[in-house]
């Protein structure tokens, strides 16, 4: 029997699954066997089946919703299974946090209830009076609590223009965590994992990196040094704009069990039902977030060749100043579905352009199933002021599209139709 700890999560699992061939509180049985031959297969054979290979007592192939808050106990302090009360672990959480960890290369994975109770669990894992290094081209959620939240409970924040040839320099002695996003949000600019985390290391600082934009179809930051991985699961994990999630990734075990405490203290975690949803999005990721750089491809180069467009900002074309990195940190031939650009007409233009496409939905967030567009400066970063908008690129003519898996051709026609009218005189 696997007793629990002093924070209500079971020891003797990981993820909330059972090594061994014990039955879990879901009636899963999990066998060591079985996982490490799934965790030997390529990426698509994992995301299809890591989490979960079928009920033992019905045969069901895919993972029944469990919905109950509580367990039942025989014995007082002695649950069932592995299972006591929701909050702390569920069947469904426990089986998309065991897939995302797969996918990201990762011994750990830990899912909450959205992308930015992730960011606050992450930086309240710190001691007071810690200092953070963050790159300066940030998504708006991230940037407001850094900023407005953070402080709060003595975090401070420092935000790099270069982070790369800027962060031994910005090195403080209370200096506890670097903050990356690569590719950003919303100019797309990349920054090389493996280096900034060379300097992290030699001063025993932990390395996240939000991989939002890119997923783990398309990029593994732990391969390239990264303590941490986070992902707004809201967009490509789960893929279908119906889930509101958030998840981590990691191999260090005290640090996993940090995160785990705070993620059961604090409680923000997400419903079986949302665990459910998202695992389920999961297994198409590798069609999806494929489709999806293919399309942006297209879309970025047609864009580039326009001339009603001064700017475009995509790590698959060769114009991309950090090209390089691209090439090393991304999956061949994949650069993901997110691209930005700035219309030359202006801002007045640039707002008109996404209420004139037909394809692409004037909508924020990113990474569903549909294309979608923004003005970063006017939605999703409207909150940061217009100095520290325009100095990182976020200027009111920029454009931000999320490339679905719609057919290629039509989004390139969508655009370029709905650019031709915006730009009329």
């Amino acid at each position: 029997m696997t007793a629990p700890t002093t924070n209500g999560v079971a020891n003797g699992h990981s993820n909330g699954v059972t090594n061994g061939n014990a039955v879990n509180g879901n009636g899963v049985a999990n066998g060591d066997a079985h996982h490490h031959d799934i965790e030997s297969k390529r990426f698509a054979t994992r995301a299809v089946h890591a989490g979960f290979t079928h009920d033992p007592i019905t045969g069901a192939v895919i993972a029944p919703i469990s919905l109950s808050t509580t367990y039942a106990q025989p014995k007082v302090g002695v649950p069932t299974g592995i299972y006591e009360y929701s909050r702390s672990a569920n069947p469904n959480r426990d089986q998309f946090e065991q897939a995302v960890a797969s996918l990201e290369g990762a011994k750990y994975g830990l899912a909450f209830s959205s992308g930015s109770a992730t960011t606050a669990v992450v930086l309240q894992s710190l001691p007071q009076n810690s200092h953070v290094i963050s790159v300066s081209d940030v998504y708006g959620g991230t940037h407001r609590y850094f900023t407005k939240v953070a402080a709060a409970h003595n975090v401070q924040v420092t935000f790099a223009g270069n982070i790369e040839l800027d962060v031994e320099a910005l090195i403080q002695e209370n200096t506890k965590l670097i903050w990356i996003e690569t590719p950003s949000n919303p100019t797309l600019s990349l920054v090389d994992i493996a280096a900034v985390s060379a300097v992290a290391k030699k001063h025993n600082i932990i390395v996240v990196v939000d991989n939002t934009f890119m997923s783990p179809y398309v990029q593994t930051p732990l391969e390239h040094g990264a303590d941490i991985v986070v992902h707004s699961v809201t967009k490509y994990i789960n893929g279908h704009s119906d889930v509101v999630m958030g998840v981590a990734a990691l191999n260090d075990d005290t640090l996993a069990e940090r995160l785990r405490f705070l993620q059961n203290a604090i409680g923000a975690v997400p419903s079986a039902f949302d665990s459910w949803l998202a695992h389920r999005g999961l297994k198409t990721l590798h069609l999806r977030a494929r489709q999806a750089s293919e399309n942006a491809a297209l879309v970025a180069a047609a864009l580039e060749a326009s001339e009603l467009v001064s700017l475009v900002n995509y790590p698959g074309l060769d114009s991309h100043p950090q090209r390089k990195i691209a090439l090393k940190q991304h999956r061949k031939n994949s650069h993901g579905g997110m691209l930005s650009f700035r219309v030359k007409a202006g801002g007045a233009a640039a707002r008109k352009f996404c209420e004139e496409t037909k394809i692409f939905t004037l909508a924020e967030s990113l990474g569903g199933v549909e294309s979608l567009c923004e003005i970063p400066a006017a939605m999703t970063h409207a909150g940061i002021p217009v100095e520290q908008r325009e100095a990182v690129g976020v200027f009111d003519d920029l454009v931000r599209l999320s490339c679905g898996i719609e057919d290629g051709e039509d989004l390139v026609e969508d655009v370029l139709g709905a650019l031709a009218r915006c730009s009329k005189q």
